[in-house]
């Protein structure tokens, strides 16, 4: 026996939900592939001086929001079907996935909190230690120069905010380009520019997450009350 009256606005209205999620799953997953592929933050992140790596902390955000905008997907999915066949089951698996998700993210959002000032730091050092050796005519200085350039054409930046830095050569031909001058005296730094880009994209991160949370929250709600009334249908 279907449900009726009131709790049958509710189904729709979870159908309706539940159609927005599986949207917003796909939406997420679309711009975690785009920020896993943008080209400025490959082209800093998979930079190599010597043997150490570039910080790529930044990625494992990307990595979650990738793996939470998949299951957004099927939970989204299974939502909207338990919805139309009215299961007790489908809905209560649903309502579980929904709240394991919903942890999930309330731990990614901590972790990008925690994270969100250290993964530029961490990108900033990597850098400086990159133009300190190119300077210094350290060992690799061939590899330094060409870590160092590469920040400077994917940001249109030179120099950082290191006093030391300002005051050497840092105006070379082989290091920055010559209009990079100017664009010192604006104070549009490496140390700035690093600072934007990240910024910038886990901005971006944190508005998805709270979008997702709240329709979480809604969808949540509204399955409990469907279960109810689907229950109460099939005692009478």
């Amino acid at each position: 026996m279907g449900v009726e009256g009131c709790t049958k606005c509710i189904k729709y209205l979870l159908f309706v939900f539940n159609f927005i999620f599986w949207l917003a799953g796909g939406i997420i997953l679309g711009v975690a592939l785009w920020l896993r592929h943008d080209s400025q933050t490959t082209n800093i992140l998979y930079l190599q001086l010597g043997d150490k790596q570039a910080p790529n902390t930044f990625y494992v955000g990307i990595y979650i929001l990738i793996a939470v905008g998949a299951v957004m997907m099927f939970v989204g999915f299974l939502g909207c079907y338990g919805a139309i066949q009215e299961s007790q089951c489908l809905l209560g698996t649903f309502f579980t996935c929904l709240v394991i998700l919903f942890a999930c993210e309330v731990a990614a959002g901590i972790w990008g909190f925690v994270n969100k000032d250290q993964i530029a730091k961490d990108v900033k050092q990597f850098y400086d230690q990159a133009l300190q050796q190119a300077l210094m005519g350290e060992s690799d200085a061939s590899n330094a120069r060409a870590v160092v350039k590469t920040f400077h054409e994917t940001l249109d930046c030179c120099g950082s905010d290191i006093v030391t830095a300002t005051f050497t050569p840092v105006w070379r031909d082989d290091l920055c380009r010559k209009d990079s001058l100017k664009s010192f005296f604006e104070n549009t730094n490496c140390h700035k520019k690093i600072d934007e880009l990240f910024s910038g994209k886990l901005y971006l991160i944190g508005i998805a997450a709270i979008v997702v949370a709240v329709i979480m929250i809604f969808e949540m709600i509204l399955s409990m009350v469907l279960c109810c009334g689907i229950r109460n249908s099939s005692v009478y």
